[in-house]
């Protein structure tokens, strides 16, 4: 039931096209630019794992592991039902599921370690996130759990915090052991932004993590692996690279996380976490987030997830942020250069603040780099063709500057952070 009165209706859509299926109806794509012709996509990805021997889990022997930690103050526990109902429905959070415990409304009744208390008063926290009062409770009681959320909600903490305790926890690992915990992420720069916070929170645990993904050398991150780490925050082909060659082993995973799910599918990564959840034991935690809930997502809790919680915060329907001024200007092809010379004026007139372009394709982000750079601004670029190495410098150099110029294609749309302030333009 519905913890605001409403009716359960995540399995409301069972029909449509199912997130399994076959794997290939997901991988086909029209392109409207070809004469709308019908294209195979992704053809690389789909292949990716073919070589990884399949588990049959119901022929293992499976070690019992312990997955509810749940010990937070008195006054979580004795919390009234009308004091929840009061903070939910006030800061628009919607909860579906059985058995939902109480939110956790103030750091200091979490039941954290203090050594995390005092990191996030370190870091300037004030009182949890909105998904992180309500996720805390649900990811410390071993639930599986579903967090829809807008990008900047703070999740990231809403499930490494939960990570760290689920580690600390379970028995140490052997010569040969995989991570205790993975959490797959889109992008490079997203996995590497995760990976600070574990920095940050498990150091003086003794946790160690690493970051796998494509665009950079394997043999650092190959030998982190064989070390062994408890913590993989890994993008989907590379982690499987390392699986197929079997520099490591999912067989300890019993905490996992599958952050910006709606953007790994859109991404194309369907049959990789696939054949990654395959490699885990079926009775593993999964924790799943995601800034939407299309019918797709919704198909992949229903198959990976068992008796799961779902968190709205906010919205359901896809909505532009409140929080940020947009205005749309409609003008053909020709004219943008023209314009976007006259919006950049305009922007570096009223203040030094810094200025993003979103640009479609690879060739444009070079071509508009050039372009500026020759009307004397100061301007780079990043995509997928530049190494990782060019991409973060350019990426931390834009963070440190107090103005500047970045053209980039949606490769830096989630990996910028909240602290980057300034003008986004879209081309």
């Amino acid at each position: 039931m519905n913890r605001r009165g409403g009716r359960d209706n995540r399995s409301a859509e069972r029909s449509g096209r199912s997130f399994g299926g076959g794997g290939a109806s997901s991988l086909i794509r029209r392109n409207e630019r070809n004469g709308g012709r019908v294209e195979k996509r992704f053809d690389r990805m789909e292949r990716n794992g073919e070589n990884l021997r399949s588990i049959r889990w119901d022929q293992e022997t499976l070690e019992v592991f312990q997955k509810n930690f749940f010990q937070p103050a008195s006054s979580v526990l004795n919390r009234s039902r009308a004091e929840v109902n009061q903070y939910l429905d006030k800061n628009e959070i919607t909860v579906y599921g059985k058995n939902v415990p109480s939110p956790i409304l103030h750091f200091h009744e979490s039941g954290f370690p203090q050594f995390m208390l005092d990191e996030i008063a370190r870091q300037g926290f004030k009182e949890p996130t909105f998904i992180q009062a309500v996720g805390w409770s649900i990811a410390m009681s071993g639930r599986d759990m579903v967090g829809i959320a807008k990008t900047g909600s703070g999740k990231t903490l809403a499930y490494i915090l939960p990570a760290l305790v689920h580690i600390s926890n379970q028995p140490r690992l052997a010569r040969g052991d995989g991570p205790i915990a993975l959490v797959l992420a889109p992008t490079r720069e997203l996995a590497q932004q995760i990976q600070q916070v574990c920095e940050d929170f498990g150091r003086r645990m003794g946790v160690h993590n690493t970051c796998v993904f494509g665009g950079a050398s394997k043999y650092p991150q190959a030998d982190d692996l064989r070390r062994g780490v408890e913590i993989v925050i890994a993008t989907p082909g590379r982690l499987i690279d390392f699986l197929e060659r079997e520099t490591t082993n999912l067989r300890r995973i019993t905490y996992l996380v599958l952050d910006e799910a709606d953007r790994m599918l859109d991404m194309g990564f369907e049959p990789q976490i696939r054949k990654i959840i395959s490699q885990i034991r079926p009775d593993r935690q999964v924790l799943m987030w995601s800034a939407t809930w299309p019918k797709e997502i919704r198909k992949l809790a229903e198959e990976f997830l068992r008796d799961y919680i779902q968190i709205n915060i906010g919205s359901l329907n896809l909505a532009a942020n409140e929080n940020i001024l947009q205005i749309i200007e409609c003008c053909e092809e020709y004219e943008k250069e023209t314009r976007l010379f006259k919006l950049l004026q305009h922007i570096s007139a009223q203040s030094d603040g810094k200025t993003i372009i979103f640009v479609e394709t690879k060739r444009k982000v070079d071509k508009i780099v050039n372009v500026i750079r020759r009307q004397g601004w100061r301007a780079d670029g990043i995509h997928g063709d530049k190494s990782q190495k060019d991409r973060d410098y350019v990426l931390n150099t834009f963070r440190r500057s107090t103005s500047g110029i970045l053209v980039a294609t949606d490769v830096a749309s989630r990996g910028l952070g909240r602290s980057i302030r300034g003008c986004f333009v879209c081309s």
